[in-house]
């Protein structure tokens, strides 16, 4: 559980260094790197707590699973490079943050004073509700300058 800990601890920082960083070699390639193989072992760790746990924590297999699937194609779309690849990049990865960030909160809220008060089903939304047009805005700047 504690490796679990550290490496989603690493994935919210490093995916918050890759995605402001500029996008090229460098700061953002590391941090997305760094994003990638710590998301694999929080995905390795989830699957096997929520096996283990299955009547309290059937739900993190399913975030694991659809969370890491986004950050494998987005990974796996900036490394062949295939046709649109920039989007599929993009939303992969943004999608899979937002996937760790509502495990993250929904995991957690009831251990946060003042958050705890809402209805834990703002947190299993949330994010995707702020995310999703983040990701169309980046989507339309980053497509748009490729072109």
């Amino acid at each position: 559980m504690i490796v679990h800990i550290i490496t989603g601890s690493i994935c919210l920082i490093s995916g918050l260094f890759a995605m402001t960083a500029r996008k090229r070699r460098g700061r953002h390639t590391f941090c997305g790197e760094l994003y990638h193989g710590s998301y694999v072992i929080v995905f390795v760790s989830s699957i096997a707590m929520a096996v283990l746990h299955w009547e309290e924590s059937a739900y993190l297999f399913y975030i694991a699973l659809f969370s890491y699937g986004l950050a494998f194609i987005g990974y796996l779309a900036a490394k062949k490079r295939w046709i649109n690849w920039l989007s599929f990049h993009l939303s992969g990865m943004a999608g899979s943050y937002i996937g760790i960030i509502t495990a993250v909160l929904v995991v957690n809220v009831s251990k946060i004073p003042v958050l705890n008060a809402l209805p834990e089903l703002w947190y299993w939304f949330l994010p995707t509700i702020i995310g999703t047009p983040l990701i169309m805005m980046s989507g339309r700047r980053y497509t748009a300058k490729v072109r």
